[in-house]
């Protein structure tokens, strides 16, 4: 509320940042979440102070509507509503005041008024908090007055306000003794107490804020002070005074010595920022360097002034490495640190770091293997052009011939007509280009997020195989070559026309699309978007709109520059120029190098602030509609490079998020499209995920779903399948009515990628207990069944899915076996898919819990296509199918002779009991303690070592694996010396360490263990050395009769032994 909220929460803004919007980050929710609690039960724990009147109101546009408010002492006047109280004269302790046909605006006077706002608000209480605090950037100066507002550097604002306080009570106290009676003064000071009341209570929560501020930052810290001190270690066994031999003259960390448990070096009020520790370095060639180690990287700044305080304003942009910022400000240490001596002693030391750097400049989605191979590929495909071009070009000397068309069509060199001013009139002239042409913009220092140069492209490079003859070619391919050419050579009118003819080709045409590329078009339209004349940029534009749908097109746009040009026209003020422009960069980012490049040249902020339209509701003219069509645009193009991970992240900085939420209230289905469509991109990450929930947007979401449009309904779908990672989404898809046109998606069945979305939507809101009594009033687990047929795997992973969910409660069970289900899950186990195995392993687990079910799966031989996936090399397999055994063991009418007849079945889950993934240890913990019911079996498994590789694992600290390797271990222990062996093994100590876990089923399993180890005396004086008999003791009142009876049987035990040994002792 106070200094936290300048400092620490992070703004945003669409437009240059003026309006200041709060992110959509972790930290902001979290700040956000904690002053929702210090709202609401205010009134109650202080009513003084909560009806206290501010100085001023706190106004802020709010969601909420009248007709919402039933709490008492408020009414509606006309389309208002007001509370019956006042604050002054004027003024009314709340109100809510018609802005505008559909907005309101919220008016608050009192900390009880804010308590019932936010009562009422209910699932929108973030939201009414987060609009409050972005129109009054300063609360505490509304509620308390301007003395209390916020300041930098001491605020002695209390001390002051406590002083005179303290003052006006002597000044009383006199005048009471001398019999003067002033209740107006005393009401007045009594007033003054609850503000200094108040005053500390908001200070108490702005040290909480900044507290949780500072705990989550320096969890999400990119670069962290370990990494910092290694840096800065590194080069100073690299400094000393002599500059032949050394880089630097010195490096070191400026400032105290102090280093907070986090790691950092910096102020506590400087570690919201994000700085780490500041760094003073001192080259040969240059003054005194300050540098800011900041989780962003590094930065230069300029450091203490004259009378030693430090100055913060940062200098240029960062950088990731120590060493990149100051080879960029020193040219000696650029030299002397690229000498092979230095770079080799620097490399050694910087191995350890080498993993993390790599994670900042690899692709999202695309490992290094496949970055190399392509690379590589692209190489060699270079070279034999090369080689190729090399060939033809002594084929042509020899014969003194005109170069053919199928030259230009390489892409590797240009003819133009050049004047000749003797009379030899007119030749040709051949002008070498490279394949692929530098940038003609440098890049906009605005882009923080650089990748690396060796990336991988998305799709392959197209091998254009024509014709050696050029005779098969249409008469089109000749004309569009010589309307080129008059685009070349032609005044402006002539080049208009030659637009305009060029556009009466069918240019969705391949063979017209090439043309134009071949005879170098694609340079000339480029060129033209560089004029001032607005009809050839208008013109150039709509040809590249048309032809950038090809993949040879759009990349040789990337190569000739074409896309920073197109970027810099979204700033045009003509709003068809700004359509037209960003639909090509739609088109053109489609691949991940055109995606990076609009990004590094500042498209991204550009393209967001196109998505800021006129209300979408007012009455429609065409400027309006042009607003409307420049924003459907922009959404086009964001939707083309929101498949970028670091885009998104840019996206959200430039403050798409609310502009998206009020377009997806749009009537438009063709803008609802580009907007669902870029909202389903963005959210796989978490940030899109939590403002998606929190701005309204899963409301509008199932209306959409709702539509006659199937591409609107599947990214719709997809979206939800994506939100509905969170229990917070899923209960508003029910709430708004989401669970039945999902369900009703399923009978378009010709329709693969709306299939995949719906199921998969189906999927995720199944989990929520409530979502699934739905779903069998709506009839979806017979649809589902009927989908497992003859579907393409990206549906069938959702449906078994969807069926693994809804399994889990037993009615549905039935459901699935009456529906048939059965066979076709067994039937999906011989497949290769690993996803869908994982799914299905699932779903059959759970359907075996039912006993007629595993009934069919046993014939089906079902549990042996679940034991041959434990050779699966894939960890996730391993662990759902492990998982899916422990039913069928238990259901099936002889467990132990069907185990038993799995050849090696049993030497290989006891196998995996040396794996390193915790979830396959765990699962095959609870398997093996099943298998152990078996007498035969359990003799079986201890030949095969079960007991000392079960010991192994007793120090986890994982409840999950605890809780079944107690069991395994309890279960093992009724076979022969196992209980000898598990003490000799060291493994009882660690077992009574899980009885401190807060999980009871850990304390249940762990019980039943020491309960079978304590038949054994040497293992009860273990025990009891371990301090066992505490917990044990109070673990025999528990209300589980199971625990119970454990826990008194151990001590029973433990007991007995210390009466032998006293017996024996005295006899």
């Amino acid at each position: 509320m106070g200094q936290t909220f300048n400092r620490a929460a992070q703004w945003t803004s669409a437009k240059d940042g003026t309006g200041g919007k709060l992110e959509f980050t972790k930290i902001n929710e979290e700040l956000l979440n904690r002053i929702v609690q210090f709202i609401d039960g205010y009134s109650s724990k202080f009513p003084a102070e909560s009806k206290l009147v501010f100085k001023k109101p706190l106004k802020w546009p709010s969601s909420l509507k009248p007709n919402q408010f039933s709490v008492t002492g408020c009414s509606q006047r006309g389309d208002d509503m007001v509370s019956d109280e006042m604050a002054d004269k004027e003024n009314h302790l709340f109100s809510l005041m018609k802005v505008n046909a559909s907005s309101y605006e919220s008016n608050v006077m009192s900390l009880e008024w804010a308590e019932k706002v936010s009562q009422t608000a209910g699932d929108r209480k973030l939201h009414e908090v987060r609009a409050c605090l972005e129109a009054n950037r300063d609360p505490v100066a509304n509620i308390l007055g301007d003395r209390f507002a916020t300041v930098e550097g001491e605020d002695n604002s209390i001390y002051r306000f406590t002083e005179e306080i303290t003052k006006e009570i002597e000044q009383l106290s006199k005048q009471s003794s001398d019999g003067e009676g002033n209740e107006d003064r005393s009401a007045e000071i009594e007033e003054k107490k609850a503000t200094l009341k108040l005053k500390l209570q908001l200070s108490k929560l702005d040290q909480d804020l900044m507290n949780t501020s500072i705990s989550l930052i320096s969890k999400e810290v990119r670069l962290n002070p370990p990494t910092v001190d290694g840096e800065v270690r590194n080069l100073q066994g690299l400094s000393g005074p002599s500059e032949e031999t050394c880089v630097l003259k010195s490096i070191g960390f400026y400032g105290p010595t102090f280093v907070f448990e986090n790691g950092c070096r910096a102020p506590t009020h400087r570690q919201l920022h994000g700085d780490i520790a500041y760094i003073e370095a001192q080259p040969f060639d240059t003054s005194v360097l300050y540098i800011m180690a900041n989780t962003s990287g590094y930065y230069t700044f300029k450091g203490p002034d004259g009378l030693g305080e430090m100055q913060y304003e940062r200098e240029g942009e960062p950088c990731r490495e120590l060493v990149l910022l100051l080879k960029q400000k020193s040219p000696k240490f650029a030299e002397m640190i690229d000498n092979q001596d230095f770079s080799l002693r620097v490399r050694e030391e910087k191995e350890k770091f080498v993993e993390h750097r790599q994670e900042d400049t690899m692709d999202d989605d695309v490992d290094q293997a496949t970055q190399r191979t392509d690379m590589q590929r692209r190489r060699k495909e270079m070279e034999e052009q090369e080689k190729e071009k090399q060939t033809k070009q002594k084929t042509q000397r020899k014969k003194r011939m005109e170069p053919s068309l199928k030259w230009k069509a390489l892409g590797m060199e240009e003819y133009k007509l050049e004047d000749n001013r003797g009379d030899q009139g007119r030749r040709l002239k051949k002008k070498k280009v490279t394949p692929r042409m530098k940038s003609k913009t440098p890049i906009d220092a605005e882009d923080p997020f650089s990748e690396s140069s060796t990336e991988s492209e998305e799709e392959e490079e197209a091998v254009e195989r024509r014709s050696e003859t050029n005779a098969d070619l249409p008469s089109e391919y000749w004309q569009i070559q010589k309307l080129v050419k008059y685009l070349k050579g032609g005044n402006q009118t002539a080049t208009i026309i030659a637009l305009c003819a060029m556009r009466d080709f069918n240019l969705a045409q391949e063979t017209c699309q090439l043309a134009i590329r071949d005879v170098g078009g694609l340079e000339v339209l480029i060129n033209l978007l560089d004029t001032e004349d607005i009809k050839c940029k208008i013109g150039s534009l709509k040809i590249l709109k048309e032809i950038s749908r090809n993949t040879q097109i759009r990349r040789a746009i990337a190569d000739l520059g074409g896309l920073q040009t197109m970027v810099k026209i979204l700033r045009d003020p003509d709003k068809d120029l700004k359509c037209l422009a960003a639909e090509t960069i739609a088109n053109v980012a489609k691949f991940r190098r055109a995606r990076r490049t609009v990004r590094q040249h500042g498209g991204i902020k550009k393209l967001v602030g196109l998505l800021d339209c006129a209300s979408l509701t007012s009455q429609m003219t065409p400027e309006i509609e042009k607003d409307i069509e420049v924003a459907r645009c922009g959404a086009l193009a964001l939707w083309s490079c929101s498949k970028s991970k670091k885009n998104k992240e840019a996206m959200r900085k430039a403050g798409a998020i609310p502009l998206l939420a009020k377009l997806l209230k749009s009537v438009h289905e063709d803008m609802l499209i580009p907007v669902v469509g870029t909202l389903q991109e963005c959210a796989s990450e978490p940030s899109y995920r939590l403002a998606i929930r929190t701005e309204g947007m899963i409301e509008d979401l199932v209306k959409n779903i709702k539509s006659q449009t199937d591409e609107l309904q599947m990214h719709c779908a997809s979206a939800i399948f994506k939100c509905a990672e969170e229990k917070e989404t899923r209960d508003l898809v029910r709430q708004y009515g989401g669970l039945d046109p999902l369900v009703s998606l399923l009978q378009k069945t010709e329709n693969k990628e709306l299939l995949a979305a719906a199921t998969g939507a189906i999927w995720k809101c199944a989990i929520s207990p409530e979502n699934v009594q739905r779903f069998q009033e709506l009839k979806a687990i017979e649809m589902l069944v009927a989908l497992l047929n003859d579907q393409p795997e990206e549906v069938l992973v959702n449906v078994v899915g969807a069926l693994g969910e809804l399994a889990k409660d037993p009615p549905n069970r039935l459901s699935i076996r009456k529906s048939g289900g059965i066979p076709p899950l067994v039937n999906l186990l011989t497949g290769t898919n690993q996803a869908l195995l994982v799914n299905v392993t699932k779903a059959v687990g759970q359907c075996a819990e039912e006993q007629d079910n595993m009934g069919i799966i046993e014939k089906l031989d079902g549990v042996r296509l679940l034991w041959s996936l434990l050779k699966n090399q894939n960890t996730e397999v391993q662990a759902s199918a492990a998982w899916a055994i422990c039913p069928c063991i238990e259901k099936a009418k002889d467990a132990g002779e069907m185990v038993r007849s799995f050849v090696g079945g049993l030497e290989l889950i006891v196998s995996l009991l040396k794996s390193h993934d915790k979830e396959v240890l765990a699962s095959v913990c609870a398997a093996i303690a099943n298998i152990a019911k078996d007498e035969e079996n359990l003799a079986v498994i201890t030949d095969h070592g079960v007991v000392p590789m079960l010991a192994k694992l007793t120090n986890t600290t994982d409840d999950k694996l605890r809780r079944t390797l107690a069991e395994a271990i309890a279960r093992c222990c009724n076979w022969g010396n196992n209980r000898i062996a598990f003490g000799r093994e060291k493994a009882v100590a660690p077992l009574v360490r899980y009885l401190k876990s807060q999980d009871e089923n850990v304390h249940r399993s762990t019980a039943r263990a020491l309960f079978q180890l304590s038949k054994n005396p040497d293992n009860c004086i273990t025990m009891h050395e371990a301090g066992v008999v505490q917990p044990l003791m109070a673990m025999v009142g528990s209300s589980d009769e199971d625990l119970q009876e454990s826990a008194a049987g151990c001590i029973s035990n433990i007991r007995r032994l210390a009466l032998a040994n006293e017996k024996a002792r005295y006899s």
